[in-house]
């Protein structure tokens, strides 16, 4: 096996090996999202017409199931490697600072896809989701993936500490994905607020991807594949900046 085969096949192993606190875990807490929101509100909220709110919260509870364990997977595993010192075993290797890079952001992807998945697959006890554009679907629930990713990896090199990286997680990416229309649409807020929501970028991600399943969208979703992409695009030029340079690895 190649190194950057070796490091992504162990990077997969670490979160599979404990699947029940890293697969099952985020999958009951989505359930629960559900489950609350859906009782509550079902009655009282309609965001679409023809669309029952407990479908809409299903694609919005999907993609930040993905997005944020995309993110945890890739920053605890290198803020994990960091605080242990086993991280100079992965630096020894001749492997080049992109397949570095790359290792980590596909893991990340993998364990973000397969929680999704996982919460789909039990939301299907309660509204069976349509599928209007699954191309969409897949392309976000990709990239949304490889973003939160990335930005763990950026967030796993510069925290030298637990509490730094749960800082991270809990004043950035947490109020991004909260805030980004998973359990309303952007139209339901003041025109501040609705103005405000478009520069977050989680929120395009979470738009295009529950497009491809009601075909119904606040936004155009070629405007989301559009800031989602640039943003991909801006956080992989800046770890593959961050990486090369050894930036709290090496130096």
């Amino acid at each position: 096996m190649t190194g950057f085969r070796t490091l992504l096949y162990k990077e997969v192993l670490r979160f599979w090996k404990v699947s029940f606190q890293t697969i099952a875990a985020p999958v009951l807490t989505a359930l629960l999202y559900l489950l609350i929101f859906s009782h509550v509100l079902e009655d009282h909220v309609q965001v679409y017409d023809s669309i029952g709110y407990a479908a809409f919260l299903v694609p919005g509870l999907v993609m930040m199931s993905i997005l944020q364990n995309a993110f945890a997977n890739s920053s605890s595993s290198l803020i994990q490697s960091k605080v242990t010192g086993n991280i100079v075993f992965v630096l020894l290797t001749p492997i080049t600072y992109a397949e570095f890079w790359l290792a980590y952001v596909l893991a990340a992807v993998v364990r973000g896809m397969v929680v999704g998945f996982g919460v789909l697959a039990v939301t299907l006890f309660w509204d069976t989701p349509l599928l209007v554009a699954p191309l969409w679907i897949v392309v976000f629930a990709l990239l949304g993936g490889a973003i939160l990713g990335t930005l763990g990896i950026i967030a796993g090199v510069w925290a030298d500490k637990y509490d730094q990286l749960a800082a991270f997680q809990n004043f950035i990416i947490v109020p991004l994905t909260f805030l980004s229309g998973v359990f309303y649409s952007i139209h339901s807020l003041p025109p501040f607020w609705q103005s405000l929501s478009h520069w977050n970028p989680v929120f395009y991600m979470i738009d295009g991807f529950r497009y491809g399943f009601f075909g119904i969208s606040d936004v155009s979703p070629w405007l989301s594949l559009l800031v989602a992409g640039a943003s991909f695009a801006v956080l992989a030029g800046l770890t593959l900046a961050m990486l090369k340079s050894g930036y709290k690895l090496r130096s």
